[in-house]
């Protein structure tokens, strides 16, 4: 038994009382769920490594959108959960210490998921030990208030993948044509979505053609990258054909970014902001990119559950559009006038901002960014001019 100190003020000393029995009970009850968590927490970081191996080797790409998608169907886990189990797997490929932890059983998982959306290799020892020495809702506490402060390191990355942006084409020595290239988060998943709607069409014509020519010798299929290949001829030419217009923002083959409503009213709020394949973005780039689009919003429990779906809405509507375009004819920046553009909210929606004639402005895809990630400010005045001020509040 274990035994309780009492103080014995007559003399003053301490002596040793046995736990009654049902203490003695409850404290063993206690240590057993400690352990028991613990191994709980050992199986989760198992389980994780298991995801992110399933996930790289692309176990889930057979009729499955995503290794989230799949895994919402194999463990029935709600696709919002799916989600995150993903991005933390992902995440803690690289950072050895938290995993480490959670494996041990030292860090609840619900801790590390935390820490994993804001840690980094160089960050990561010094919120192992916030890790260790919080609750979970402390956590959450250092997690919301540290974004606060990175905010500038994350405008950074984000302005560092933008500028280390690049394609390189060329030819090799036998006559083919060779592309490589880098591209920022959102814009390679509009082209990994264009792909995969350019593979698609050519899948349903080859099917169609092998329906009518049944008789002939079956004909090896083409791998995945050879299908990419000719998806990409694909895109080209129907790119020429409409002589490089993209249509209407929110009709295009749709890239769908998870993001969480106050991130988008207030970019320093903690939350996520994810592409469908769990890529991280910005909030400023989740910003930019919910400006002009269709939108679904979700609602959610404490576990991530999702308790609500409502009805898919475009931010603009096609009526306003064609208005937009109308008055605008182009990019608004000084001498731009790129007639290809996006909608953009002066006051964004998500702080409350009208959808608008008088709220928008059409800028191009460059000058869009320009306003939200590189601090770029717009300004209308009363007579409908637009102003437009760097972020050292400098007129352009």
């Amino acid at each position: 038994m274990k035994p309780r100190w009492f103080d014995i003020s007559a003399a003053n000393e301490p002596v040793f009382v046995p736990t009654p029995e049902p203490v003695a009970e409850l404290d063993r009850l206690g240590d057993e769920i400690a352990e028991l968590s613990a191994h709980l927490e050992a199986a989760t970081a198992r389980l994780l490594d298991l995801i992110r191996e399933f996930d790289t080797r692309g176990g889930w790409n057979r009729g499955f959108r995503s290794c989230a998608h799949w895994l919402s169907w194999r463990v029935g886990l709600d696709l919002g959960a799916a989600r995150e189990r993903v991005r933390v797997a992902r995440a803690l490929k690289g950072l050895p210490l938290l995993a480490e932890a959670l494996a041990k059983g030292e860090l609840s998982y619900a801790k590390v998921r935390a820490l994993t959306r804001i840690a980094t290799v160089g960050t990561e020892a010094q919120l192992l030990k916030v890790g260790r020495a919080g609750s979970a809702a402390h956590v959450e506490r250092i997690v919301r208030g540290w974004r606060c402060v990175d905010r500038k390191a994350e405008a950074r990355e984000t302005a560092r993948q933008h500028a280390t942006r690049g394609l390189h084409v060329y030819q090799d020595e036998d006559g083919a044509v060779v592309v490589r290239g880098r591209l920022t988060p959102e814009v390679g998943a509009v082209l990994v979505k264009a792909l995969d709607a350019a593979r698609e069409t050519l899948y349903q014509r080859n099917r169609t053609a092998s329906t009518d020519t049944a008789t002939d010798p079956p004909v090896q299929p083409p791998t995945r990258a050879q299908q990419r290949a000719d998806a990409l001829a694909l895109i080209a030419e129907v790119a020429l054909h409409h002589e490089l217009d993209p249509g209407t923002p929110g009709e295009r083959y749709q890239v769908v970014v998870h993001v969480d409503a106050p991130v988008l009213a207030d970019p320093d709020q903690p939350g996520q902001s994810v592409l469908e394949d769990g890529a991280r973005v910005s909030a400023e780039t989740s910003r930019r990119l919910a400006c002009d689009a269709s939108r679904v919003v979700m609602r959610h429990d404490r576990d991530g559950h999702v308790v609500e779906i409502g009805a898919r809405t475009r931010t603009i509507p096609p009526a306003l559009r064609r208005v937009l375009h109308h008055r605008d004819r182009g990019c608004r920046f000084p001498g731009c006038g790129l007639p290809l553009g996006e909608g953009h909210h002066v006051r964004h929606w998500a702080e409350g901002g009208p959808t608008t004639l008088s709220n928008l402005a059409l800028l191009c895809r460059r000058h869009h960014r320009a306003v939200h990630e590189e601090g770029l400010q717009v300004v209308r005045h009363p007579n409908g001019a637009l102003q437009f001020r760097r972020s050292d509040g400098a007129h352009t």
